[in-house]
């Protein structure tokens, strides 16, 4: 059974950071790009990050650039989303998902939504003062 879990989340004061994970379990996670999207209230869910299978290339939006890192171990079946100088725009629930194709690079791809097929079930990020 392919199972994805999120966790890391919490309130932070802006300017702080967090860690979010992803583990993985059911299948090899080394196979498969990773995504991290997130969804705040009323909008629509977008693409974050992502990293490639092989952990050589990575993603990532506009809006995070800079201050967001993406990495992934292996060994652990876990992917990680380092997010550092937080805003309170970064509010949201943050998902993982596993692109749909293994051993593939997403390329442009990877921010669409419908190019993943199985999703974690979410862990909700505040930044707040």
């Amino acid at each position: 059974q392919v199972q994805l879990v999120e966790s890391g989340g919490g309130l932070v004061q802006p300017g702080g950071s967090l860690r979010l994970s992803c583990a993985a379990s059911g299948f090899t996670l080394d196979d498969y790009a990773i995504g991290w999207f997130r969804q705040a209230p009323g909008k629509e869910r977008e693409g974050v990050s992502c990293i490639t299978h092989v952990g050589g290339t990575t993603y990532y939006a506009d809006s995070v650039k800079g201050r967001f890192t993406i990495s992934r171990d292996n060994a652990r079946n876990t992917v990680y989303l380092q997010m550092n100088s937080l805003k309170p725009e970064d509010t949201a629930v943050y998902y993982c998902a596993t692109y749909r194709s293994a051993r593939v690079n997403p390329n442009i791809s990877w921010r669409y939504r419908d190019r993943y097929n199985y999703w974690g079930q979410g862990t909700q990020v505040t930044v707040s003062s």
